[in-house]
This record gives C-alpha cells, structure tokens and sequence, in this order.
C-alpha cells in the first residue's frame, strides 16, 4: 500500500479505516487482493443500492459498450438519454402522477444541488436559503453553505453566505412545537431574517446521523413552504433509489416539492450520473446557464434505465426494503436494549439504519471490530457518534443474518472491555 500513502492526498478518508486494497467486488461482498471475503453495509455510501456488478445491469452495459455505443455526448441527444428520459417517465413519474423536468447538472450530488441552488435563486430572484441542523449536502461552497457539519464546513477557507440554519426535526426532543421557530421569523417583520428562495431538506438525514423525519414533520415543512411561497428542495441523494422503500425517500409523506436532487445509486451501477428534477414552470434556464462536461455519461444513462425496469416496475423490492429494514431495526433495537446503561439508541428508516453510541470513539471502535470480523461500517454524525448501515437493497436474509451477528459481536467486544 505505500504507493497510496507516498502519492495520494491526506484528504483520503475511507482507506484509513480500511486499510486493504479491494480488487473485486460481487452483489454485498468486497474481496481484498489477498482473497479475504468483507461483507458490505457501506455499499458506496449509498450508490451501490443493487449492489456490486449486478448481472443484469452489467449485461447492459457490456452490451452497450461492445457495441460502441456513445460514451460522453455532453448534452447532447443520444438513444441512450432517450432510453433513459423514457423510461424515468413511464417507470417513475408517470405512475405517481409527478410531471417535473429533468436537468442533468454534472455527474455528482452535489451538482444536483447546486443546480437546485442556483435555480431557485434565478426563479425568486433572492439570495437567502434555509437548510437545517446536521444537514449534508455536498462539499462545494453553494452546497457547503447548506451543510450542518463544522469540520466539513471549515474547508470553505471562506464565509458561506447566504444560507440559515433552522431545527430539523426532533431537535429540540419535542420540547416545542414542530417550526414554531421559522415559522414565528417568517411573520415577524423585526426578526432579520431575509426573505429565502427555498428551503433544502432530506427526509432522512445519512451523513448527519440517520435522522429519520416524521412524515407529518415533512408534511408540516411542505405546507409552511406553500404557505410562504418558498420553493421546496428535497435532497434525495441518499436516500432516493429505494433506500427507505419506497423509491423517493418523502413519498409515504404524500408531499410534492419543487425540486428533487438525485444521484448515487440512480445509476443503479455505481457510474457517475446525477439529476435534479424541477417543476415544469421553474424551468426558465437560458440554454448553457448550468452545464458540465460530464453530465452526458451515456453508460450511467444505460445501466439507470434498466436499473428502473427491473427493479421498479412492481413494488416487489419496496416491499423487500421496508421488511428487511424492519427486520435490521429490530435487531439494533434488541442490541441496545441490552446494554441499558451504555445510552444506546437504534435509528433509521428502510435500509437506511444507525446505532447511536454516547460519542463518536465508542462507534468508531465497533466499525474497526466488524472490519476485522469481516464487515464495512461507517460511522456518521457530527461526531461520528453513530454506526451507520447502508447495506444494498439485494442484500439476502442470510447475509443479513451474517452480518448482523457481526455487529453484535462487535458491540459486545467494545463494550466489555
């Protein structure tokens, strides 16, 4: 590993607590050069929500590949995009009566948001943007001047401007009412508060902890927005593409907002692609206002397409999610209920799962144990405070089984010493 260490930035992060070099990978498992098995509750961070090389989607693509189709067409038509435009309509939009446009803003989240950001800002024609405590959002400044994190936010070098911090839910333990707050600067005239564009939410937050939003929280947000014409942008980058059972994150809150941030497993293969969905009247783009050399990745287009004809014609893997959610659930529920003194809390929705530990050492030190036993875990929260499970959504009832008893172990080994 020493020419990663001699040439590669100290920026890196997930090799450290991995320190393997991986060389091939097949639905939930990883395997290291020396042929060591690791079974993966990281899944990319959430891109790999069908897992590693899915067959069906590999077949696409080298299908797609041998037969030279376009690689990289900036913007441009291809049958590729059209495939893919075709069957985002028919699969997803159509079917829950959504009607959006669809921007391909670069092949990152956080392109995603920033087009999200910046269109919002053109359309109101004001500067100010809401976000909320322990939010993530992307590590370029429009998207960093809407993320909670400090450690994140502190490798600005500059002010972020022009966004402000409210409560997320449950943030002050249900101790006032749901954005009494906002709610209450909103109307006041004295309060300072400039007048926002939009509010950017995710309905679960990943990197600030798996905090899961009530539906009715989400549905309160949707109403004040609507109330106070403040445009709604709903960050699923995470937790889209099935993660918590359905395939937006916010449809069991019945809400539509006015924007939709996609990317990671939209894919549905690991390629870089991402999207920002827009209602039909927002889109008043001058043509080349947004744009980025790679947001034509006709493979990503490929692989997206069949990734939404085979999974989301039916609801089969929703039904699969949320009941194998509900199964990993439970079991971090039984493990912290075992240790009632050690102030361990289960968190999440679907398969987008955390355990909370009282700080970030105590959570860090069981991932390094589930590591040696085999097992990828992250760690997130504004201390890293909470063990984070994104495990693919193919992922079996015996690797379940596996892995949970894995963590299991891990918590008991940490705990006793």
């Amino acid at each position: 590993m020493s020419i990663f260490e001699t040439l590669e930035s100290e920026v890196r992060s997930y090799s450290r607590g991995w320190p393997v070099v991986f060389d091939r990978a097949q639905g939930s498992w990883q395997y290291a050069e020396d042929g060591k098995a690791y079974l993966d509750f990281f899944a990319g961070a959430g891109a790999l929500n069908y897992g590693h090389n899915n067959p069906v989607l590999k077949q696409a693509l080298i299908d797609y590949i041998s037969r030279d189709g376009v690689t990289h067409s900036l913007d441009m038509y291809t049958t590729a995009k059209r495939d893919f435009l075709q069957t985002l309509d028919d699969v997803l939009l159509k079917p829950r009566s959504m009607e959006y446009k669809v921007v391909f803003p670069g092949p990152g989240g956080a392109n995603a948001v920033e087009a999200a950001l910046k269109l919002a800002r053109k359309v109101t024609g004001k500067e100010s943007v809401i976000n909320f405590t322990n939010a993530f959002h992307g590590m370029t400044l429009g998207a960093l001047s809407v993320t909670g994190n400090s450690m994140k936010r502190g490798g600005a070098g500059i002010p972020l401007v022009h966004a402000t911090p409210m409560p997320y839910d449950k943030y002050f333990d249900g101790a006032y009412p749901d954005f009494l707050y906002f709610d209450r600067l909103l109307q006041d005239s004295g309060s300072g508060l400039n007048e926002p564009a939009a509010v950017i939410v995710e309905s679960v937050q990943g990197e600030g902890g798996i905090n899961a939003a009530r539906l009715e929280w989400l549905q309160g947000l949707s109403e004040l927005c609507k109330r106070h014409g403040i445009l709604l942008i709903l960050d699923d980058v995470q937790m889209g593409c099935g993660r918590t059972g359905p395939f937006f994150s916010f449809e069991d809150a019945g809400i539509e907002p006015d924007m939709i941030c996609l990317s990671k497993s939209i894919s549905g293969y690991g390629l870089p692609m991402a999207v920002t969905l827009i209602k039909p009247e927002l889109d008043v783009w001058e043509p080349g206002e947004h744009n980025g050399t790679f947001r034509g990745i006709n493979p990503a287009f490929v692989t997206a397409a069949e990734s939404l004809r085979t999974y989301w014609r039916d609801d089969e893997l929703e039904k699969a999610t949320r009941a194998k959610g509900e199964r990993v659930g439970a079991a971090l529920s039984e493990i912290a209920d075992s240790y009632p003194d050690a102030g361990l809390s289960a968190k999440g929705r679907g398969l987008a799962r955390g355990l909370e530990f009282p700080n970030g050492e105590l959570a860090g030190k069981v991932c390094a144990a589930a590591f040696e036993r085999g097992l990828l875990m992250e760690t997130s929260g504004p201390d890293g405070e909470v063990m984070k499970l994104l495990p693919p959504l193919t992922t079996t009832d015996a690797e379940f089984t596996q892995g949970l008893e894995i963590i299991t172990e891990s918590v008991r080994t940490v705990l006793s010493v």
